[in-house]
């Protein structure tokens, strides 16, 4: 296996937890590249972890240990189907790993929700973590009252995030100019909105526990909303995490004081069913829901109506399609077996894997990735080593990359971009790093003069 070179496509958890399966899997005797589109490794700890959630943004450390291995080269600004396609990834290498996660919003496919004011979930945190296709993007928090729809993690940091002042953002990574339209936000009054009942809600109790924490919030449940219904009763006396979710949204139910500057709703058994303006967002109008006999959500005829400004949907991610690799359009993911992905007749597609989310969809934490990413590793190798006669990458990537004036970042280039936002910290008096959040600032940052 001495000559084995491996290409992992993307640099987030799934990517880097392949990396580490290589290099572990076969003693570190892999040549294992890791592309990725963006100038800056770690995908989601990057850039979908909330900001505010330190703990765990500090995986990154545990993953710039698997970059810094002798074994593992890191390509960033190479993005497939611009600067490599498949097949010349292919003449590249042994085999290739597929890890470009989950990047898009489902929809919630009711009218006007291509009003401006009707925003992705994923826009909205790309734009305060700092990604750079979102530098430029734009909300209006002048508008007093927001609707978040979904009652998962992410759900609950956008909430968490719009609750804050700017000045508790302070001390995270959020760009410099995210922290200036922030504290520029006349929102007062956040709405998050589930369709079902409080024992099939999403996020985790530590997460719902927080919302409850905010010195700049207070938050409030509707007692009618925690009325369980039998199966949801018998859910919660054997399920831990419903358990002890029921138990924090319990403690909400009493009226706020009204003594802090903004306010959190938690609205359980409604549907969106339409979301109103003239020309941009001024309502939302929802259906009250109940579970049928078989525990589906069905609608009640009953109707009510938010005056929100801005409507932000946090209903689920799902993956896009890769070019030329198979993909099923129905659930999201590239078809696989263990990680082999086949194609349309059930057949394996030689030497192409796929890990993570885009491997089984957006399920599990970001330790998941391991264990995910270490089975197509495991079945990656053993198909190498069936081969017999197997005839070596005729093509080396940076050959390719440099025909085409393509300007890789390289992770000695990345530690200078990393530098640029812990010296940006410094200079704004703001914790470890400050983000920098643009393309053209980022570039600047790994190429210095």
């Amino acid at each position: 296996m001495a000559d084995t070179r491996v290409a992992v496509i993307g640099s987030g958890p799934a990517g880097l937890y392949a990396a580490e399966a290589l290099v572990k899997q076969t003693d570190g005797n892999v040549q294992v590249d890791v592309l990725d589109r963006l100038p800056s490794p770690y995908g989601l700890v990057r850039y979908g972890v909330a900001p505010d959630h330190t703990s765990i943004k500090s995986i990154a450390r545990y993953l710039q240990r698997v970059l810094e291995h002798p074994a593992v080269r890191f390509f960033g600004c190479v993005e497939l189907g611009t600067d490599v396609t498949r097949e010349e990834l292919l003449d590249c290498y042994d085999a290739v790993i597929y890890s470009t996660g989950a990047m898009v919003d489902r929809h919630l496919g009711v009218p006007g929700e291509q009003l401006p004011g009707s925003v992705a979930a994923t826009d909205f945190v790309n734009w305060y973590c700092g990604h750079p296709d979102a530098a430029d993007h734009a909300f209006d928090l002048s508008v007093e009252e927001v609707a978040v729809v979904g009652v998962g993690n992410v759900a609950v940091d956008v909430v968490r995030i719009l609750a804050k002042s700017a000045d508790e953002l302070r001390e995270t990574d959020v760009p410099e100019h995210v922290i200036e339209a922030l504290a520029a936000s006349r929102v007062r009054r956040v709405h998050l909105i589930g369709r079902r009942g409080p024992a099939q809600a999403k996020f985790t109790t530590k997460e719902a526990r927080e919302l409850g924490e905010l010195a700049n919030a207070e938050i409030h449940v509707r007692p009618e909303d925690m009325e369980l219904d039998p199966a949801s009763a018998e859910l919660a006396e054997r399920d831990r995490h419903v358990r002890g979710n029921i138990k924090v949204l319990q403690a909400w139910t009493e009226p706020p004081a009204g003594v802090k500057p903004r306010r959190i709703d938690v609205r359980f058994w409604l549907a969106p069913v339409e979301i109103l303006g003239a020309g941009r967002v001024e309502a939302l109008r929802l259906e009250r829901t109940a579970l049928d006999e078989n525990g589906r959500v069905r609608g009640t005829g009953e109707f009510e109506t938010l005056p929100v400004g801005m409507v932000v949907r946090s209903v689920g991610y799902q993956s896009v399609p890769l070019p030329g690799v198979p993909f099923d359009e129905r659930s999201h993911v590239v078809p696989n077996k263990g990680g082999r992905i086949i194609d349309a007749s059930g057949a394996q597609v030689p030497r192409e894997y796929v890990a993570g989310w885009i491997k089984r969809g957006p399920t599990g934490v970001v330790g998941t990735n391991k264990s995910d990413a270490a089975e197509t590793v495991a079945n990656l190798l053993a198909d190498l080593a069936a081969e017999d006669g197997r005839t070596p990458p005729q093509r080396r990537i940076e050959d390719l990359l440099e025909s085409r004036a393509c300007r890789v970042v390289t992770y000695t280039d990345w530690l200078n971009l990393d530098a640029a936002e812990m010296d940006l910290a410094r200079r704004l008096n703001r914790g470890e790093r400050v983000k920098l959040g643009h393309w053209d600032a980022m570039r600047a940052a790994c190429h210095p003069r």
